[in-house]
């Protein structure tokens, strides 16, 4: 099989398992393209991402541009020769760097295209109370994740999954599907397919920001219970207690048929801390006060009251 040199551009820890993939391979990494370190904790230390961890770990050559457009950037990309760029979890390119290779650069989504394209699939699947997601390759193009598809496999959405456990998932699933892809390239086998035409609305996966996070009482049980679980471990729905900011990263439905306001509470000290919703109550298992450790309800009642 013919192998090919690669450049990995990506920078979270959804992107190592695709990159490990490929270390691993008949092909050859030349080069990673990650995000510059970031500070971090209480010194503000340069910390690296986990990619660049990765890629030290290999000896790979990493590079890190402030700026994607940058002359100096393009040149010494152009110096590895690469056959195919790959891309996941990463910045939006620059034509100029998507189209250099000979065959060109190839994205990994974490949803079914076109379905949830944007910053935050995994999230937003959830959210919206899909049964059902996946994973694709495809094409870069200018218009972000519109790419002609080559590859995609569906993935189960479990009653008890949240963000964090389909991630993990779609983490290996993709970077199987990373490697199916370079390998179908590199023998020249792979097919692209534009994105289906799909009516009516289409849903999409905007980027998440903390207003996106805080929960609204006078919904269904089941829309505040997709939204936790959605944003469930990170970066966790939140809600105002006696003045107090709680992140609660998991809740069940209660079968309770007392009365309420939406944002009431109701609690017995020990075990029980339940919310009223818009058409019932939901009982919360895991949160973390403000300044604290997350906690489950029992730890949580242990040394607070409500």
């Amino acid at each position: 099989m013919k192998s090919l040199n690669i450049v990995f551009m990506g920078t979270p820890e959804f992107a190592v398992a695709s990159l490990e993939a490929l270390v691993q391979s008949h092909h050859k990494v030349v080069a990673v393209v990650t995000a510059p370190d970031k500070p971090q904790g209480r010194g503000l230390i340069p910390a690296p991402s986990p990619v660049k961890t990765c890629a030290l770990k290999y000896s790979i050559p990493v590079l890190q541009p402030e700026k994607l457009k940058s002359e100096e950037f393009h040149t010494e990309l152009k110096s590895f020769q690469a056959d195919l760029f790959i891309v996941v979890a990463f910045r939006m390119l620059p034509e100029a760097v998507w189209s250099m290779p000979a065959l060109g650069s190839v994205n990994l989504h974490a949803s079914l295209l076109p379905k949830y394209r944007g910053a935050a699939p995994i999230n937003h699947a959830i959210i919206n109370n899909e049964t059902e997601t996946g994973i694709t390759t495809f094409r870069l193009k200018h218009e972000i994740d519109t790419g002609n598809i080559l590859f995609a496999e569906r993935e189960p959405i479990f009653p008890e999954d949240d963000a964090g456990s389909l991630y993990e998932r779609l983490m290996v699933k993709g970077a199987d599907l990373i490697l199916k892809t370079a390998n179908a390239i590199a023998e020249g086998t792979a097919v692209e397919t534009p994105q289906p035409s799909i009516t009516g609305a289409l849903p999409v996966a905007p980027k998440i920001f903390k207003e996106t996070c805080k929960i609204d009482w006078t919904k269904s049980t089941r829309e505040i219970l997709n939204q936790i679980r959605g944003l469930s471990p990170y970066p966790g729905s939140w809600t105002v207690l006696n003045d107090k900011t709680f992140k609660i990263f998991k809740a069940v439905i209660s079968s309770s048929t007392k009365d309420g306001k939406p944002g009431s509470i109701f609690s017995d000290g020990k075990d029980n801390l339940e919310v009223r919703c818009n058409d019932g109550w939901l009982s919360i298992l895991n949160l973390q006060p403000e300044g604290k450790k997350r906690m489950n309800t029992q730890e949580f009642f242990r040394g607070n009251k409500i």
